[in-house]
Parts: C-alpha cells; structure tokens; sequence
C-alpha cells in the first residue's frame, strides 16, 4: 500500500540496460530487462481498458471463493448497468480470518474468477517485512528497518539483494503453483520513505528491476506500483502498472507517456477523492480506475467506466 508519507527527490533520467546511474562508485549495476517467459506460462496482458478490484481482506460470507467478492458489480461513474471487474488483484494467500492459518494459498479465489473469465494478480509486499507472514522468520533482523506505518511491517533494506531475491522468488513461485497471471510487487519505493536505510534512487531501480525480471521468469507479468518518482526509468521492465492516489497527489501525467501510450494498461485507486473529482480525467487518460477505502474489503468498489 501507499506510504503514509512520500518525500519526492529529484527526477532521474532515463536509463539503458545495464548502465550505471550517477552514484557511488560501488552502487549495483541494474539488470537488463528480461522478457517473460512463455515456456513457464501465458505471460498475460490486460487490455488497456481492463476493469479491476482490489480486495486484500477476506470475507468470510465468501469463504467458499477465498474470501473473495467474485461476483462484485456496481454502475460505474458514467452511468448505465452494472458493470464488473474482470481482473482482481488479491493477495497470495487467503486471509487467515477466513482460513484460520497463514499458508492457504488463494486457489479457490483464483479458479473462481478464472472460471468467471478473468483474471488475477498475486499481490505481494517486497519491499515490507510483514510479521504474520509463513516465511517471516527468514528475514534477518539486519534486513529490517523503521515501521512503514502499518500494524506489523517494517521497511526492508533493498541493498541486501542476496538475502531478499531468494525469499521473493520463493513467493513468486507459489503465485504461480496457485495459479495466479500476474504478480504486484508491493511497496517498491523505499528510496523516497524514512526506511531507515541510507537507500539510493539506483538502490530502488536495481530492485524493482530485479522482481520484474524474476515474475517473468516463472512467466508471469508484473505490475509497477507506485513508485511515480521512477516511472520514466521502469516501464521497459513492467507490463502494466498499479497507482495509488495519483490524481489526489497529482502524479498521474508519467503514466499516459510510459504507460498507456505503449499499450500497456494502468490500474488506478483512489480512496480520498469524490469520483467526481477524479473520474473525468481518468476516464479521459483511459486508466482504469476506483474508489477503495484502505482496509480494501471488497466493497465499497465503484469504477469510473
């Protein structure tokens, strides 16, 4: 999820594979982008105009599908018939509310909205350590910093690339075995937050370029959240991207040039604004976008379009 707090840093060009950013002499080298892997999976694109959800919390009334609305439709901003999202954006595994443990994978939300004929994207923190979590305890203590502001999470010190790769790997190979189509990387931009790291705009590039490059692998695609500050530098690595509150802070522009402008789709959330002082202009910008409140229950979920 968004940080409670962004401190914007300057904007950094953009950059070539493997080209070495401005910095100290020892700062990582970002990988070249790796395209996603079809021999491993469909490596699926939405459309641009693709509607979406964002539920993170179970319910239990929907216990029989993960603890997931499958079945959510509400009349959009622009009026007319109920209309329903068609990818989801749920966490990997089901809320332990509604499972009673931490390691049910969310197979059955997964099958549900596949058999429905959408499609879902595994949500994942990188760049948090989340203490309810099953692999908590191999994060070592020297990987996380300062509280993120959320009940449980510390920010993870990004730089320790040989200890965070081999956990997130292991991460996205489960959104895989559960059958997911894509991967969210979540809170990928640390370097602009108090992480209580000395963490660098090439820190953050050599990262989120790193977990793009790893979800292809296992031939899926993946999402850029957040992370505006980087857009310019990121979009060759992601295949579509996922923004919060871009339009309440004013940061939505980065995404028509590197996003929908070469066909790649943008998933927006707004949870402080009226639609109509937003819906407009995302409607306009052709992202595909709603209102969510922060626990991100299934409802309340109102689309623009």
């Amino acid at each position: 999820m968004r940080a409670r707090a962004m401190y914007l840093i300057a904007a950094i060009g953009v950059i070539t594979a493997c080209v070495m950013l401005p910095g100290p002499a020892s700062a990582a080298s970002v990988p070249a982008p790796v395209a996603c892997n079809t021999a491993q999976g469909a490596c699926w694109h939405p459309a641009l105009n693709a509607r979406w959800q964002y539920q993170l919390q179970g319910v239990a009334a929907y216990a029989s599908t993960g603890g997931i609305n499958v079945g959510i439709s509400a009349t959009p901003f622009t009026g007319g018939a109920a209309v329903h999202p068609s990818v989801f954006d749920i966490d990997l595994y089901v809320d332990q509310a509604i499972s009673g443990n931490n390691t049910t994978l969310d197979t059955a939300a997964v099958n549900a909205i596949h058999a429905a004929g959408g499609k879902a994207i595994c949500y994942v923190s990188a760049g948090t350590w989340e203490n309810w979590r099953v692999d908590a305890n191999q994060f070592p203590a020297s990987v996380q910093g300062a509280k993120n502001g959320w009940p449980g999470e510390k920010w993870l010190d990004i730089r320790q690339t040989s200890v965070l790769l081999p956990i997130m790997e292991a991460r996205v190979q489960k959104c895989r075995q559960a059958g997911f189509d894509g991967v969210e990387w979540d809170n990928v931009d640390g370097f602009s937050n108090r992480t209580g790291f000395p963490l660098t705009a090439n820190d953050q590039l050599v990262y989120d370029a790193s977990l793009a490059n790893l979800a292809h692998s296992y031939g899926l695609t993946v999402a850029l959240k957040n992370d505006v500050e980087q857009v310019p530098d990121l979009a060759p690595y992601f295949d579509y991207a996922v923004n919060e509150q871009c339009q309440q802070y004013n940061e939505c522009g980065g995404y028509t040039t590197y996003f929908i402008n070469a066909n790649k789709a943008v998933f927006q959330v707004e949870y402080k604004l009226s639609q109509a002082k937003f819906c407009a202009k995302a409607n306009a910008g052709n992202r595909n976008a709603i209102t969510k409140t922060f626990d991100l229950f299934d409802t309340p979920w109102a689309p623009c379009r």
